[in-house]
């Protein structure tokens, strides 16, 4: 099979998702068409051999809705050849859309393609697009369906993670996000989003809060206790009878922030990057999506990075790096324990719970972060993984060339 390369990524500064967000008058489709042309005027390449565009978004409606991939390379001007289509895999959605642009140059179905996501939540709400798994008694009963705070609150539970423990993860996410703008590590990948004439209207992530301490983060009460008081504390309890009560522990302070973004990977062949001149900046060793238990949920990034690594004929000790979207913080303490992973080798600058997680493109932003540490500190390998709604995970190993 032919081998997949990353010639650039780029992402947008992540906005607060709220209507006093400074990407709140940015449209979804400015968002992404941004990215593309990016990608285009970067790299200098001819659009007409961009074969694909794949672009994640969690709630394409409205205003994402409508294929928002192919408008929006239209919108960036790019060849009328280039196709596009949307990738909805939940919060996997921006790494799984890279990964099917991947396969297609893998496979020779393209030479060029874009993988990315976009997601605008101060203009389309998440939930907005609805679903049968949450709104349909019949399938919500049979899956024994739970929001996922409470099923971040159940994986605390069940491995043992306290207050203390979630947010100390925390406030080390925000420590750690702080030092990398302030060492100007996203610079390489960031692209300042503009306004309607050229204006730029946000070039760095504004929902980090690095005075956040341990004090702050206690002053804050448990987010989930109502919606476990409603009944979803029995549903998860019911499918895990071996624990006598939920211990609720995830607030907004240690869970990731709701915000506005997009980014875009451009993945080609060898030859593709040699007819216009790019160096590959990584080779995609290989991808992997699973299913896991769906009311417990987010523990599915730990059996996809297994996956992953055995279809790479790797070991754990081969990755360098690891990137895990924080979701929530016992996301990640769970993912360390079961991989027996040091946490100084994992989210080094930081990750949702400080910068915030636009669903349909956190995928794509954190293997683009991933890809521009690896060149920073000189090391090989890494895997980037999300956990996923409804029980999935997905992960990507890159090896640096």
């Amino acid at each position: 099979m032919t081998e997949a390369y990353i010639f650039d990524a780029v992402r947008t500064p992540r906005g607060k998702g709220r209507k006093d967000g400074s990407l709140h008058e940015i449209t979804p489709i400015q968002l992404a068409t941004q990215q593309l042309e990016a990608i285009r005027d970067r790299t200098g390449i001819d659009t007409s051999f961009v074969d694909d565009v794949a672009l994640g978004c969690v709630a394409p409606v409205g205003e994402q809705g409508s294929d928002i991939a192919r408008v929006a390379a239209i919108n960036a001007g790019y060849a009328e050849t280039t196709a596009g289509f949307q990738v909805n895999r939940f919060c996997a959605s921006g790494l799984e859309a890279v990964n099917i642009a991947a396969a297609k140059v893998m496979t020779g179905e393209a030479d060029m393609a874009i993988g990315g996501g976009v997601e605008s939540m101060s203009r389309v709400p998440m939930g907005s697009d609805g679903g049968a798994w949450p709104m349909d008694p019949s399938v919500a009963f049979h899956s024994y369906f739970v929001p996922q705070g409470i099923s971040a609150d159940l994986i605390a539970t069940i491995y043992g993670h306290s207050r203390d423990d979630v947010d100390a993860y925390a406030v080390e996410s925000q420590r750690r996000a702080k030092a990398s703008w302030d060492a100007n590590r996203f610079s390489k990948s960031i692209v300042p989003v503009k306004d309607v004439i050229g204006m730029n209207v946000l070039d760095h992530d504004e929902f980090m809060r690095p005075e956040t301490s341990m004090q702050s983060l206690g002053a804050l009460k448990p987010s989930f206790v109502d919606m476990g008081n409603f009944g979803f504390d029995n549903v998860a309890i019911q499918k895990y009878p071996e624990i006598e009560k939920i211990n609720h522990v995830h607030h907004a302070g240690n869970s990731s922030g709701i915000v506005d973004g997009a980014a875009a990977v451009l993945v080609g062949s060898k030859e593709m990057g040699e007819k216009f001149g790019l160096t590959p900046r990584a080779r995609i060793r290989s991808m992997a999506s699973v299913g896991s238990e769906p009311t417990i949920m987010l523990t599915g990034p730990s059996f996809a990075a297994e996956k992953a690594l055995k279809r790479a004929g790797m070991s754990k000790s081969d990755i360098d790096v690891w990137e895990l979207n924080e979701a929530f913080a016992s996301v990640v303490l769970r993912f360390m324990e079961a991989l027996d992973i040091d946490h100084s080798d994992i989210n080094v600058n930081g990750g949702a719970i400080a910068m915030g997680h636009p669903l349909g493109a956190t995928g794509a932003m954190i293997l683009g972060t991933v890809l521009d540490e690896l060149e920073r500190s000189g090391k090989s390998t890494a895997l980037a993984t999300l956990c996923i709604g409804a029980g999935m995970g997905t992960a990507t190993i890159i090896e640096r060339v």
